[in-house]
């Protein structure tokens, strides 16, 4: 019979439950108090316990044939056998050994197991073995018994046998002494078919030491016995894991490899861009620089031709003055020559005074015999100046290139500031900037508007002294000691709006929910509005609990609240550019129903008190033509209130004087402004009459009234509107008596109504609770 893995574990299990046995002199005392009380029930157990170890050694080739000083413990009886503790196996694994057929007993050595048993030191064939051979005397084997497991572990694990004998005396010293009580032996039986079929079994446990799969016997024997292992499943998930991990590092890597790649291609780029900006720029420069020597070659030559031209003009001068001169000389002398020829005397002194004459006049001009004009010109020196202003230009930063300006960050600005940023080329060196912006406007041409200048240094500039929710226009220029970049494109930002206005007396509650009307507060149209709601937790009105409802395109909205709280409610405005600041809150109480009359509506003979609750006629309603509006009540001197639109229960009180004539109730908001109270399918209401004899109470609607007598005058009158029951009901809050209810079948919302038939007033209590102490039939 062949045990599974299984059941294996099972008998080591069992087997490390046992007891460790103690000292030697204990566990012979142990042992002689087990013969002494031994019982059948201990001889079963061991006969079980004994069974199991016989199935392990057959199954693991623990034979005979081995020597007998490796195994003769195996076949004394516990109280002869040196005490060990009981060895225990943890749950670790190494290399397993490699098996080896053993081959089968005889027939003979099989039924006669005592014969070793009583000599320990005969071989399987009876004869005795020579011990002093490997140097082991009979008084020392008991010691080398003990350090018997130790040395098998260490054995090459080639040798086989010596380590199933020293596993069969570790399986045989952790049983109880009386398992030997009838003196019982290990089988031994072939187990190479087993041990074949084991070499052919699939591993099905994974060593953590070794990294490699390997069978659950191998644990319990070989180089395995000692480490850790995890079972199959769980070993291939946690490898799966791991080269999970190593997978998606791996695509990481890749990623950012990816990503490198692709910096490394606009790099690229980015230098082909910038050298060719850097061959126009240098082509630039060069035009520039050859341009300014032409012109100032241009120039020093034209001052030279002038020079030239002014002094051969000099000379041409002088020449012609010294010709004229000279011209007049020959003449005289020819002159002179001639009178010396002359014979006449007369004649001759004649034309000698007149010669005369004409040489002191002669010899009276100066004659300039000095040339005036130089030969020699000016030495010119040429101003390089420019030029190298332009070289030095060339070996330091070019103009920047036009700067771009960035889109509005959402929730960048204020009611007031706008923060502008931009961008440049990474290569451009900058000094400051220039930003300039104007207000956009549909009104004023882009042409008229004022246009206002910042110097920023930074690619960034916070805009302040701006008006809120308005959009503004904005370019900036880049400056170096160059020149000036081109103007950036134009960005339009916007500035966040003005905090919003709330109407408090348009702000309607009830238990649980509230309504909030607003203002926008700004000119220009806003994106939505964002109503934030901190309810106030302790008496000091700390609040710590807050919420927001953002997205609400209109200015109202209508909350759901928790009853009998009390809430600060505020309103934002948002747009691009932000939030505004909260609005100025308003307080609301979940305590009860609370509305204000709506003053359109009154009457003009109906007069509203300062607090919106107290509704009064001084006078009886005259023939006399009335101002004529179309949402007052021109016949019936009434006034409609304004409740929340969220359907539930609500509740008011009306207190009057018993002898006031009034008609309270509800009514639709499209009720005929000409038509009475009551009169109508569009109203409901308890009307007063005072008579000579009594108080007469009618229950109103399309002009019926049930037969209903109310003997006691009302003088504080509770009323609750049902909608979920359709239902209005009347009480006598004095005594807490129901007077009548309506059955409704309401179209769509109602409101209160109030009217005065004559002279005098009536006062409104709302915002209160439903008194628990109603009762409805």
């Amino acid at each position: 019979m062949w045990l599974s893995h299984k059941r294996i574990g099972t008998l080591i299990v069992r087997l490390q439950t046992i007891p460790e046995i103690g000292k030697e002199g204990q566990a012979q005392e142990q042992s002689e108090e087990h013969k002494e009380d031994h019982t059948s029930g201990a001889e079963q157990t061991h006969l079980d316990l004994q069974k199991e170890v016989d199935e392990l050694a057959k199954l693991y080739g623990l034979s005979e044939d081995k020597d007998v000083e490796e195994f003769h413990f195996l076949t004394e009886p516990y109280s002869q056998m040196p005490t060990k503790h009981s060895v225990s196996y943890p749950m670790q694994t190494i290399q397993p050994p490699k098996p080896k057929t053993v081959e089968k007993k005889s027939e003979q050595e099989v039924d006669h197991p005592t014969d070793l048993a009583e000599d320990p030191h005969k071989d399987k064939h009876g004869h005795k073995k020579d011990v002093e051979e490997k140097g082991i005397s009979p008084d020392t084997q008991s010691k080398d018994e003990k350090e018997l497991h130790q040395e098998s572990v260490n054995q090459s694990p080639s040798d086989h046998s010596s380590e199933n004998t020293d596993v069969k005396q570790e399986i045989t010293e952790q049983l109880p002494e009386d398992s030997s009580a009838d003196g019982a032996e290990i089988s031994q039986i072939d187990i190479s078919k087993q041990v074949t079929e084991d070499t052919e079994e699939e591993p099905d446990i994974f060593c953590l030491v070794c990294k490699t799969p390997i069978r659950a016997f191998e644990k319990l024997f070989g180089i395995h016995k000692d480490h850790d292992v995890k079972e199959m499943t769980a070993a291939v998930e946690d490898i799966k894991e791991a080269i999970h991990k190593n997978m998606c590092k791996l695509e990481e890597q890749i990623t950012q490899m990816e990503n490198f790649a692709g910096h490394l291609e606009e790099m690229y780029t980015t230098i082909e861009e910038n050298s060719g900006r850097q061959e126009q720029n240098l082509e630039l420069h060069y035009t520039e620089v050859m341009d300014t020597l032409a012109s100032k070659l241009e120039e020093k030559m034209q001052a030279l031709g002038e020079e030239k031209r002014l002094k051969l003009e000099s000379l041409f001068e002088q020449l012609v003055d010294c010709g004229k001169s000279l011209d007049t000389s020959k003449g005289l002398m020819e002159t002179i020559q001639q009178l010396f020829k002359q014979d006449d005397k007369v004649d001759f002194v004649k034309t000698a005074l007149d010669t005369t004459n004409r040489l002191h006049q002669y010899f009276s001009t100066d004659i300039n015999l000095n040339i005036s004009t130089n030969a020699e010109f000016k030495n010119i020196n040429l101003d390089f100046s420019d030029v190298e202003k332009l070289l030095e230009s060339i070996d330091t930063i070019p103009v920047p290139s036009a700067p771009v300006i960035n889109p509005q960050t959402p929730n960048s600005a204020t009611a007031t500031s706008l923060r502008v940023c931009w961008s440049l080329f990474s290569d451009d060196t900058v000094g400051h900037y220039h930003l300039y912006y104007k207000p956009v406007s549909d009104v004023t041409p882009a042409e008229n508007r004022e246009e206002f200048m910042i110097r920023a240094k930074e690619t960034y500039c916070t805009v302040t002294n701006l008006l809120p929710n308005t959009q503004y226009e904005f370019w900036v220029i880049a400056i170096n000691t160059t020149g000036e970049s081109p103007a950036s494109e134009s960005a339009v930002y916007v500035t966040a709006p003005a905090p919003p206005i709330i109407k408090t007396r348009e702000c309607l509650s009830c238990e649980n929910a509230a309504l909030i009307c607003w203002e926008s507060g700004n000119i220009n149209p806003v994106e939505s509005y964002t109503v934030e709601i901190f309810k106030v937790t302790t008496e000091a009105q700390d609040n710590v609990e807050t919420e927001s409802i953002v997205g609400i395109p209109i200015c109202e909205s209508l909350i759901q609240l928790k009853p009998n709280e009390t809430y600060h409610i505020s309103v934002r405005a948002v747009n691009v550019g932000g939030p505004s600041e909260s609005s100025k809150s308003v307080s609301i109480n979940t305590t009860g129903s609370f509305f204000y009359l709506n003053e359109e509506t009154a009457h003009p003979l109906l007069s509203i008190s300062d607090n919106g609750f107290t509704i009064s006629c001084v006078k009886e309603e005259s023939l006399e033509d009335l101002p004529y509006h179309c949402n007052k009540f021109s016949r019936c001197i009434a006034v409609l209130a304004n409740l929340i639109p969220f359907k539930g229960k609500h509740y008011w009180e009306v207190e009057a004087d018993e002898n006031v004539e009034y008609r309270v109730g509800v009514a639709y908001e499209d009720i005929n402004r000409s038509a009475v109270l009551g009169a109508n399918n569009s109203s409901w209401c308890l009307r007063h009459i005072r008579t000579p004899t009594r108080h007469r109470y009618e229950f109103l609607h399309c002009g019926v009234s049930p037969d209903i007598r109310v003997s006691i005058p009302l003088l504080r009158i509770g009323i609750l509107l049902d909608y979920d029951s359709e239902r209005l009901s009347f009480f006598n809050m004095d005594n807490l008596q129901h007077l009548y209810t309506f059955e409704c079948q309401l179209r769509h919302l109602v409101h209160p109504c109030f009217a005065l038939e004559k002279p005098g007033h009536l006062k409104i209590h709302n915002g209160i609770p439903i008194p628990l102490s109603l009762k409805l039939p």
